[in-house]
């Protein structure tokens, strides 16, 4: 006969513990209802625009009709779809994957948010490196990179470029709302908000200033950087000894950011300016004026130069740290000797008997072990 287990008091409809514990089911139901709408012929063109990707514009090719996407109002509705589909996603990976590994960790309050902020990003990242580097290889971004600003407005999206910004964009604003759901400290919050916020700006940007080929590179790159450090950040939660990917993200970082500083000045700086279009026409997306192209130029520079800074000042603190961890261990490992040379007797009273030293008991005392001190937590 199976045992009965007493659960807890449930929680009052609509409170605050009921929203967070529950929220995924609710995200399923809203998710659901939009599905149950393709059902009907009265609710089917309403549930679609909430599902494809919307404001299709055919073009005619010799190869045949070929449909491409511009972005328009209706994207509000797709991306509102795609936060609660997100919202689910980011439950289940936290219940059957996340929590099932802090709980084998035994980690603290502290490093046990960082693992799941961490393990949250990782899948991301991955999926959006991944994903990226797909469509710049299957559109010709790496092999021709003038593409990246020749026949600028880029207007007209794939399919598959269009729902990845939709895509992006869908995530990064379910971050907001998962800052309560997940009970950030309120000391994490504030740089919390600056992560999300300066992704929101940059894909937006790009997406309604019709920058989406630059801006995807830009993000694969950023991701590749992203993904590499929180393989390394995991890897030292589980295995404290195990820090080599840390050397490998550190390279990975400066050349990300090389890499972006060299594309934003190249296509903003160079690209842009050589154009035939050189003007303000919102009605055909045309935003190529100097004005423009510096706001991006500045916007995409001082983000980078900002986290080179803090990479090389933690580099610095870290390096600092060390020598001083090296010098505190010689000091102890070397006794001091006293002047003249000579050693001085400072062992325990007593007699020699066979070359060794007998205490007034007969008993001989052991020798004491010099312990080094702990290594210093290195994790960034």
């Amino acid at each position: 006969m199976a045992v009965l287990r007493r659960r807890g008091r449930p929680h009052s409809l609509l409170s605050h513990e009921f929203i967070i514990h529950n929220r995924a089911d609710i995200a399923a139901a809203l998710v659901l209802t939009v599905l149950g709408g393709l059902m009907f012929e009265v609710t089917a063109k309403t549930a679609f625009m909430f599902i494809s990707p919307q404001h299709n514009v055919t073009s005619t090719t010799p190869d045949g009709d070929v449909v491409y996407y511009v972005y328009g109002t209706s994207d509000c509705a797709t991306i509102s779809f795609y936060i609660f589909i997100t919202i689910i996603l980011h439950a289940v990976v936290q219940e059957y994957t996340l929590d099932k590994v802090n709980k084998r960790l035994h980690l603290s309050k502290v490093k046990h948010s960082k693992v799941n902020e961490s393990g949250q990003l990782l899948l991301f990242h991955l999926g959006t490196s991944a994903w990226g580097i797909y469509l710049a290889v299957t559109e010709g971004y790496l092999g021709a990179p003038s593409s990246l600003w020749e026949d600028y407005p880029h207007t007209h999206l794939t399919f598959q470029m269009k729902f990845f910004y939709l895509c992006q964009l869908s995530y990064w604003l379910h971050m907001i709302p998962e800052l309560y759901f997940q009970r950030v400290r309120k000391e994490e919050v504030p740089r919390q908000l600056l992560y999300i916020g300066l992704y929101l700006v940059h894909i937006a940007g790009a997406y309604l200033l019709n920058l989406t080929r630059a801006g995807l590179v830009m993000a694969v790159l950023q991701s590749v950087a992203e993904l590499v450090f929180h393989m390394a950040r995991l890897q030292y939660f589980t295995n404290p000894d195990r820090q080599a990917l840390f050397g490998v993200w550190a390279v990975v970082f400066v050349l990300c950011r090389l890499a972006t500083l060299t594309l934003a000045v190249l296509v903003m700086g160079f690209g842009l300016s050589r154009v035939q279009r050189q003007s303000l026409d919102m009605e055909h997306g045309v935003f190529n004026t100097l004005p423009i192209r510096l706001s991006v130029l500045l916007s995409v520079c001082a983000p980078q130069v900002w986290m080179m800074w803090r990479f090389i000042n933690f580099q610095l603190r870290r390096w600092r740290k060390s020598r001083l961890e090296q010098a505190a261990r010689r000091k102890v490992a070397v006794p001091a000797r006293p002047p003249g040379g000579r050693r001085r007797d400072t062992g325990p009273s007593g007699h020699h008997e066979n070359g060794l030293i007998k205490s007034e008991d007969g008993s001989s005392p052991r020798t004491r072990k010099i312990r080094s001190p702990p290594p210093v937590n290195t994790c960034p």
